[in-house]
């Protein structure tokens, strides 16, 4: 089910390769997804059935136990996590990639941040061409130049291309199975051993996350961006940021039975 779709209102604006997508919560939107919300955030965190068993074992306030354990405390945290939360969301709902491993199920601990890009997409044309999403979220109550610019350098870094610890963290995830995923893993794998997806074939996105409006610096940013490939930047805006953050963490941690 479309989270996006259900929640805000686009204004696109597309120039060649690049294309800047501006969200707002419309009216009665929030209310719309508020029963999703919960659920979502969890099953960045861990498998919704792993929660499922928990209650199940174990009742409603241990299994909630368990949950808070994954999850960080610090605003700054949740702030930083939510955005990747939400960007993963999106590129799979709007920009034709999948994010196939939940990274944040992976974390050595609660509020320290993971390393390497913050997401990667994956996907694969009919002819069989693997194409790459490099990715980079920032979430702030007041996002300002100095954030931007930060984002922008990362892209950037190691020619525009996904860093190699980060795919052969994805390629391992996805080769502890079997079948389809595997395969897929095994593809991302000998990415990184050739390098063979030209940059025309690796797109950059910059998700973005605040409280004020669009910042003029995002769209000096995207003018700023090279043609050698397609740039997707977002901002989504959250009047209510921080407050946002704090009740979308509480909702997560508040397994019940009603």
């Amino acid at each position: 089910m479309p989270l996006f779709a259900d929640w805000c209102d686009c204004e696109p604006a597309q120039d060649g390769r690049k294309r800047l997508l501006k969200f707002t919560e419309r009216v009665g939107g929030r209310a719309a997804i508020a029963g999703r919300l919960p659920d979502l955030l969890r099953s960045h965190y861990d498998d919704m059935e792993r929660i499922a068993e928990d209650v199940a074992l174990l009742g409603y306030a241990s299994a909630a136990a368990l949950l808070a354990e994954r999850l960080p405390r610090t605003t700054r945290a949740r702030s930083g996590e939510l955005g990747e939360i939400f960007a993963t969301e999106l590129v799979e709902e709007s920009l034709g990639f999948s994010v196939p491993v939940r990274r944040l199920r992976y974390k050595d601990g609660r509020e320290m941040a993971l390393r390497g890009d913050d997401f990667i997409g994956v996907r694969s044309s009919a002819d069989g061409h693997l194409f790459l999403l490099k990715g980079e979220a920032k979430s702030r109550a007041n996002l300002a130049g100095a954030t931007i610019i930060e984002a922008r350098t990362a892209l950037s870094r190691d020619s525009g291309r996904p860093t190699a610890t980060s795919l052969l963290f994805i390629a391992d995830r996805l080769m502890e199975g079997d079948g389809p995923l595997a395969a897929l893993g095994r593809i991302i794998r000998n990415e990184v051993a050739s390098r063979a997806v030209p940059s025309d074939r690796i797109d950059h996105a910059l998700f973005t996350m605040s409280g004020n409006a669009t910042p003029r610096a995002l769209f000096d940013d995207l003018r700023g961006a090279g043609v050698d490939r397609s740039h997707t930047v977002i901002h989504l805006r959250i009047d209510d940021h921080q407050e946002f953050i704090r009740l979308s963490y509480e909702g997560a941690l508040a397994l019940g039975d009603g």
